[in-house]
């Protein structure tokens, strides 16, 4: 019963993933930097169009991005958008952080669905609100 429920789950995973790059699959199969974290230097928490929420924190040393971490309540595609942008940011410095676009996301995955698209603009926004909190804390 157990191994026709699994054959089940990973059919139906496999036509939803149908389409996607194997970037992407990879990045939502297997987020990185999922967590909270305990009194960061910047946090932001934002919602959007579709009501997906992504909540960020990170830690900054020498200007560098040294932790970064998120959650969600995000389908798929915020989930690997949310995982790319804090795989991409981790040691970077704050300058080089905020020049990360959605269109760099897009390109990354090969191209994005059209009703996905809006979950990098989700990802991106929510890294910068989080410098922009720890920038004027500083």
């Amino acid at each position: 019963m157990a191994d026709s429920i699994n054959e089940i789950a990973k059919s139906l995973q496999q036509r939803v993933l149908e389409g996607y790059s194997e970037k992407f699959k990879d990045e939502f199969l297997s987020p990185r930097n999922i967590g909270k974290m305990q009194n960061p230097d910047g946090h932001a928490n934002i919602t959007g169009i579709c009501g997906d929420t992504i909540e960020m924190y990170l830690t900054i040393e020498d200007e560098r991005i040294s932790n970064i971490k998120f959650m969600t309540d995000g389908c798929g595609a915020t989930i690997a958008c949310a995982s790319y942008v804090t795989r991409t940011v981790k040691g970077k410095s704050i300058e080089e952080a905020l020049r990360i676009k959605p269109e760099d996301i897009d390109s990354y995955f090969e191209g994005l669905p059209e009703e996905s698209k809006h979950c990098a603009k989700l990802a991106i926004g929510t890294l910068k609100a989080a410098l922009n909190m720890y920038e004027n804390k500083e």
